[in-house]
This record gives C-alpha cells, structure tokens and sequence, in this order.
C-alpha cells in the first residue's frame, strides 16, 4: 500500500485501521475475528492502528497489544487519552467528562503503555479538548513524554484551528483526528487549512459515515440493541430515510465506476490532500480487504466535485452528534 506522512516523523500506510468496533459501542463483537481482521491488515501493508483508553475502556487497547506484538517493529500505534473514566460502571456509564490535566496525560500514558505491551507509544493523542485546562499545560505534559522516549509523536483529536496553532506553539503536532466524511465536512471550515500549512497530518475517523455510506444500514433495526449509533440523531427513524436515499445515489455512481459504495467514499476522502490519512474501522476480513482497495482508486476533479454534491452534508437529515457531545467538539 502507498503511504503518507503524518507530520515531519511518522510515515504510516494511506489508509489505516480505526479499532474502536472491535471492543466498544457497535455492539458485540468476536476477539478471534478481530484478531484475525488484525493481522490480514498487517498483510494487506496496513500500518497505522488507531485505539484509545476509553475504547472498551481498556480492552481495545489490550486486544492490539496481544494481536500486534509480533509485528511490533512494523506498525504504528496511535492511542489516545483525555475522558475521565468512572471504575466499576458499565460501559455505557464510564464517561464522566473529559480531563486534560497533565498528570491525567502522564498516567494515561504509562497504562496505556503497558496494556499495549509496548516502549512507545507512536502517537498520542489528547481525545478531547479540556476547556477547564490550558492546551499549553496539557500538550507540555505530552511534549514531556515524548523526552522521556515515551511517545514518538503528539495528536489533539476534534480541536479546533486556534488550539491546534496554541498547541503546535509548544511541541509539534504531527497528527489532528476529527470525523470527516463526505457527509460530514466540518474540519473544511478552518482545520484542514491549518494543518495543511502547519505540516500536520489530518486523520478523519468514520471516514464512512459510521457505517452509513457503505450502503448496510437502511433501517434502525440493522444496528444491535446496544450500538451507540441508535442514540445520533442521523441513525434515528426519522432521519435514516432520507439518509438512505443519499446513499443509494452513491452507491449507483460507485456501480457505474465498478467500484463499492465504500470505496468510493474513502477514495472521495483520500483525494482531498495527500496529508490525509483515514481510518476506517473493520471488524470483518471482507470488510477490510475492500477499504484497503480504496487506496488505489483515483478520481478526477469533475468526479470529487460531483460526488460532494451528490452527498452534500446539507441534504443530510440530523446532526452527527447529540448536541451535548458536539459541545466537546472544535474546541
């Protein structure tokens, strides 16, 4: 697989593996599958692995210790820290707000360390922005880490154009992760210029759409009794209707191209700069192998316009978060 560049020191596969599914919010899920998932992506020329300490809590990060450890040297891993996390409730319960303090961003990291059964962490990232911190204390904290040979490389995760420049100001950031998508374009407000001129890499997570773009979703009953998709407002009754007719007009477009609904999407995402990396997620080897095709699907400029209009986020029905958690966004 061709790759690209994160900032100034990270060189990690076009298209990388977001893991959340495996272990949290897109209901039950199969280890040995995602292990198996794991490591086809290893053969495919997959390298960057994206998880986060909140994902399970805890045990997405444990499942790529165990699935990586023998391919250590040829992948990058990038987790995450920022949520305060309540012990001992479920799972839907653990999120108790978020915490950018920098002793929170140095213990997070010596967990997460361990529960990745690794020396480093090559990139990390604050998951959300804490408004109650200044991001200079925070990204100082994670610059300290890196000294320390700790983490290789420092990310912020939904933060807005003017903390990225604060932060860049104390430590380069070499990776911004935010949802993006061909319907959901918000990063095209200020974010992407930013990191286009500060050298930072973009990695857009549910490149698509959380599973909405490939075409599987077309009712509430597809999702499991315990997918978190059940509570945004795109996947509600009402909104999923129409939702699904702009998917049919993708998936018609990507047939005449011979191409899936999928690919198409995540090639749309691709070819918008050369410093983009996305990370879907997979949790099934098909579903895999198909995005990492994506990869070599060019479009021309009449193409990329066509299809942003055909799948403009205005004709999309319902926000992508509930409003309490867009509150932790562009912040």
């Amino acid at each position: 697989m061709k790759t690209r560049k994160l900032g100034q020191d990270l060189t990690v596969s076009a298209i990388g593996l977001g893991c959340m599914g495996m272990s949290f919010a897109y209901g039950a899920a199969d280890e040995q599958e995602s292990i198996r998932t794991l490591h086809r992506a290893v053969d495919l020329g997959v390298t960057f692995f994206d998880t986060a300490e909140v994902y399970g809590p805890y045990e997405n990060e444990i499942l790529l210790g165990k699935a990586l450890k023998d391919v250590r040297d040829r992948v990058t891993i990038a987790t995450k820290f920022g949520f305060r996390i309540a012990a001992g409730k479920s799972s839907s319960e653990t999120i108790t707000g978020v915490d950018g303090r920098p002793e929170n961003a140095r213990a997070v990291a010596e967990a997460s360390l361990k529960r990745l059964g690794t020396d480093v962490i090559d990139l990390y990232y604050q998951h959300r922005v804490d408004p109650t911190v200044p991001i200079e204390e925070t990204v100082g904290a994670m610059a300290e880490l890196v000294r320390q040979g700790k983490v290789r490389a420092l990310g912020l995760s939904e933060a807005s154009a003017a903390t990225i420049r604060r932060a860049h100001a104390v430590h380069p950031i070499a990776a911004v992760q935010s949802e993006y998508s061909l319907w959901t374009r918000d990063p095209e407000d200020e974010v992407l210029e930013v990191c286009r001129e500060l050298g930072i890499g973009f990695v857009p997570y549910s490149p698509l759409g959380r599973g909405m773009l490939t075409g599987a979703i077309r009712k509430v009953d597809d999702l499991e009794q315990d997918d978190f998709r059940r509570n945004l407002p795109r996947f509600q009754a009402e909104n999923l209707d129409a939702n699904a007719a702009l998917v049919e007009t993708l998936a018609g477009i990507a047939k005449a191209k011979g191409v899936t609904a999928a690919q198409l999407a995540l090639a749309w995402v691709l070819n918008q700069g050369d410093f983009i990396v996305p990370i879907p997620g997979a949790r099934k080897l098909d579903h895999l192998e198909q995005n990492a095709a994506a990869a070599v699907i060019d479009l021309s400029v009449d193409e990329l316009a066509m299809l942003g209009e055909a799948v403009s986020p205005s004709r999309v029905a319902g926000k992508r978060y509930s409003d309490a958690s867009l509150a932790l966004t562009n912040r």
